[in-house]
């Protein structure tokens, strides 16, 4: 098994600076395969790309033969050339549903996302790190909920990642109910299991 272990970074130094002493130390007992410095930070808006750019540079330098990247939305990575530099591998979260995708265009555009961030990369390795369809929730713009379109895009995303070797996370495994307040009812959704732990196909 390989590992892609995380220091989670917002807005307070002091607990920041202790997930990347914890992932340092993690890396040098032989735990972690790829390094990852935070998630979305830039996204929230938690840090600045100096402050980002500087624990990953922390990170690089403390455990150099590993290697290190940073999870955004796939186009962070066109909009931050410093940040794509600094990373030893690119991980791209990529979601067409939230950027108001029809489901029969979707894999389509989730393919495009991948391929922007390999362009960006400039033959760096990418990895997605997170895309997924809710399966309930409702509508956002041209995106619609429902059990077949979650099914449709879990297979043909698995298809094309086994068919094609492209390194993913199905994101995530189980719906989590309090996701409600900052993604609205599909937060709830995003699972391959419900929160009961029932497959949903």
């Amino acid at each position: 098994m390989k590992t892609l272990v995380g220091a989670w970074l917002g807005d307070e130094p002091d607990k920041n600076e202790e997930e990347i002493a914890n992932l340092i130390d993690l890396a040098k007992k032989g735990y972690v395969d790829i390094a990852a410095v935070g998630n979305e930070i830039l996204y929230r808006k938690d840090l600045t790309e100096e402050e980002l750019l500087a624990h990953m540079h922390h990170v690089k330098k403390a455990i150099p033969n590993i290697p290190m990247g940073y999870v955004d939305a796939y186009y962070e990575f066109t909009d931050r050339p410093n940040i794509t530099e600094a990373c030893d591998v690119i991980l791209a979260n990529c979601y067409p549903f939230w950027e108001g995708c029809h489901i029969d265009y979707s894999f389509l555009y989730m393919k495009q996302m991948y391929f922007q961030a390999r362009d960006a990369g400039k033959g760096k390795k990418v990895i997605i790190t997170e895309t997924v369809w809710p399966s309930e929730g409702g509508a956002f713009e041209g995106s619609e909920t429902s059990n077949a379109n979650f099914q449709k895009y879990f297979i043909t995303a698995q298809r094309w990642s086994a068919e094609e070797d492209i390194e993913m996370f199905y994101f995530s495994s189980f719906d989590e109910s309090w996701k409600v307040g900052a993604e609205g009812d599909v937060g709830a959704y995003w699972g391959i299991w419900d929160k009961h732990e029932n497959l949903k196909f």
